[in-house]
């Protein structure tokens, strides 16, 4: 709406238009060219979602989670309530110890190396599991960027496991690499039992473009993307 005001007062100005007119007629101009500018840069990144406080209790026994656990590319296209979505996150990743901050799943030295990037069709987002948030990264949908298979664009969610290893003192490049693919492993686990507790599909997933999809997340060098998940409701 602002660009067709913008549009309109730009084309509103005869010659036969006095100074008065004139004068009037650029303040308005800059009001409509400001609020064009905030449009455009507001556009960037989407809003950020205060995640609801997640639920730790009920779901299906440790054992039966364990006997449904199961990788399944057939997921509905149905987004996932909030309340769902903050569970899930609190399961994969999330602060069970507030005294410590230490976390669902272990990391090596308690680095907490490991970053939840979350892609969905309002754009990605990163979880802040201190703050119980998603804090907006990219109002784009690259959905389809975190995996070369067709189902991922249309999942309500794919999760990106990213490596930050500046986080990761005093350890050599292969350690680093080894220590973040297992702890990666920890929390992807933890997504498939809450999947298989909560009766949604998943799927742990390494055929990545990594380099193209680094690119579109802007990610810096010492960043590295692992694995990515996706995981929605069955296809019925």
């Amino acid at each position: 709406m602002a660009q067709h005001a913008a549009q309109a007062i730009l084309c509103g100005l005869s010659k036969e238009d006095n100074m008065d007119n004139r004068g009037s007629f650029f303040t308005s101009s800059l009001v409509i060219l400001s609020l064009l500018c905030v449009t455009s840069f507001g556009a960037e990144k989407p809003q950020s979602i205060s995640l609801l406080k997640p639920q730790t209790e009920g779901g299906r026994p440790l054992m039966q989670a364990l006997k449904d656990r199961n990788s399944s590319r057939s997921l509905s296209s149905e987004k996932l309530p909030l309340q769902v979505l903050s569970n899930l996150l609190w399961a994969a990743f999330g602060i069970n110890r507030p005294d410590s901050g230490k976390r669902t799943a272990p990391s090596a030295m308690n680095w907490q190396e490991i970053d939840i990037y979350v892609a969905m069709s309002g754009g990605l987002y990163l979880y802040n599991a201190k703050a119980n948030a998603l804090d907006p990264i990219l109002a784009e949908d690259i959905r389809a960027l975190t995996g070369r298979q067709p189902f991922v664009s249309e999942a309500p969610v794919n999760l990106i496991y990213v490596a930050d290893f500046s986080r990761a003192t005093k350890a050599s490049p292969e350690d680093k690499d080894l220590y973040s693919a297992a702890d990666v492993g920890f929390i992807s686990e933890n997504v498939y039992l809450f999947c298989a507790s909560e009766g949604l599909s998943t799927v742990v997933r390494g055929s990545i473009d990594r380099q193209e999809l680094a690119k579109a997340m802007k990610l810096r060098p010492d960043q590295k993307i692992i694995l990515a998940q996706t995981i929605g409701y069955p296809k019925k």
